[in-house]
């Protein structure tokens, strides 16, 4: 009896075992989805007209490309206005020009009252024509600066009604066609770059923490093609309900595989989990 038990122990300790190892083992190659590095949706500020769309899907960009326009047509003529205005200095000129003439005038009436040819009234009205020139050319002045103001935000504004990639990629789609009316931060275009592609995987937290940046992954796509990637980003919080920890993998893909495929992630050997000690920061 004793030795039945025994040896019921044994096998359920050697079972046991055999799942732990089987666990350790499945742990270290988790399926994951492959996606885009960069993925972007871009949209307009404001709502308005599509005057222009300068792209189609399918086509590659570059950071910094201008991919749609709304109609700004009534902006474009304000913006205009907004810059002939600020490059005139004609009501600056004058302002200047008349403070000038009226320093003149104070000076010739100072000189006649001193000779008793003008009256103290005069010479105080003299006085008070240049402080109010001054004035004027100081409000002309102001008015000046605020038309600069008013160029800038009118560029602003036209810069919103066009729409840049921040990104280098391919376009993945088009939402809009030209002459749609569509609301401030409706879709409009999606830019994506798969070259590298990216993979985040939610690792089982006693393996992770035994990873390191940088080090090679083995990544098998789902038609058996196998390549290796490099670990990228660990994160810094577990997911405490599953007890994972997520990582990001990138892959070179000058191959041009699609994002979204089905890929199992094999990372590098570590320690026994038993012995499995936390990462050094």
């Amino acid at each position: 009896m004793a030795k039945g038990v025994v040896r019921g122990l044994f096998s359920g300790v050697l079972a046991a075992g055999v799942l732990a190892a089987a666990g350790h083992v499945m742990a270290r190659s988790i399926e994951a989805i492959t996606r885009p590095s960069k993925d972007v949706t871009l949209s307009f500020v404001h709502p308005g007209r599509i005057g222009k769309i300068l792209v189609k899907s399918g086509q590659h960009v570059k950071a910094g490309q201008t991919l749609a326009r709304q109609d700004d047509r009534e902006e474009l003529a304000k913006f205009k206005l907004s810059e002939a205005q600020a490059a005139s200095t004609i009501k600056i000129d004058a302002a200047e020009d008349e403070l000038k003439q009226k320093k003149t005038d104070l000076l010739k009436i100072a000189a006649a009252a001193r000779e008793r040819a003008a009256t103290v009234y005069e010479l105080q009205h003299a006085k008070l024509s240049v402080d109010i020139a001054k004035l004027s050319l100081q409000l002309t002045q102001f008015a000046h600066a605020q038309q600069q103001l008013q160029l800038a935000a009118d560029k602003i504004q036209l810069r919103h009604m066009q729409i840049n990639t921040p990104i280098s990629g391919t376009v993945e789609k088009v939402y809009v066609h030209k002459g749609e009316s569509v609301n401030a931060l409706a879709k409009v275009v999606r830019v994506v770059s798969i070259n590298p592609l990216w993979i985040h995987v939610p690792v089982p937290l006693r393996l992770a923490l035994h990873l390191k940046l940088d080090e090679p992954v083995k990544l098998k796509f789902s038609d058996g093609t196998v390549k290796t990637g490099k670990l990228v980003r660990i994160a810094e919080v577990a997911d405490a309900a599953s007890e994972t920890l997520g990582v990001r993998v990138q892959v070179a893909n000058n191959s041009h595989r699609p994002a979204g495929e089905h890929v199992r992630v094999t990372f590098p050997a570590g320690p026994n989990v038993a012995d499995a000690k936390p990462r050094k920061p």
